[in-house]
């Protein structure tokens, strides 16, 4: 999946990514980037709103999984299980997410799993970042179900 494909699949069927102004910025095995400009995302203190951060990092998982699931011949459903997000620093400034790929080993356990009942869990992590600091972390549950 390249840039250009998640771009366009979330702008079609996630209306909150539009809503955030999400770009594409980075899609790959070893991970995805996704930023943000900070005008549609400020809140009150006229910092990013910690929703719009969250939100943020649960689509970086969201589309590394997606895209590293591309390839499938018919692409699991996937959702967010669980999540929690420290957030570390004020956001004041356009801001990114990235999602790192996770262990081999917690990617074969993933896989097994999908394969065999059609159902994996897998947890990823992600910082978000605005000028080159931590501003965020991120660590979710995403399940995957198989397509009937």
């Amino acid at each position: 999946m390249t840039e250009a494909d998640l771009q366009h699949y979330l702008d079609a069927h996630i209306p909150p990514a539009r809503a955030l102004g999400v770009r594409v910025e980075e899609v790959g095995a070893e991970r995805v980037r996704l930023s943000a400009p900070l005008g549609p995302n400020l809140n009150h203190r006229q910092t990013a709103f910690g929703g719009s951060v969250a939100s943020l990092a649960v689509l970086a998982g969201w589309s590394w999984l997606r895209a590293r699931l591309a390839a499938h011949p018919r692409v699991p459903a996937l959702v967010v299980q669980q999540q929690t997000v420290e957030y570390l620093a004020p956001i004041d400034d356009a801001f990114e997410a990235i999602c790192e790929a996770p262990s081999a080993a917690a990617w074969e356990r993933f896989e097994k799993a999908l394969s065999s009942r059609g159902r994996g869990r897998l947890e990823l992590t992600a910082e978000v970042r605005c000028r080159g600091r931590c501003a965020a972390t991120f660590r979710g549950r995403y399940v995957a179900v198989a397509a009937d």
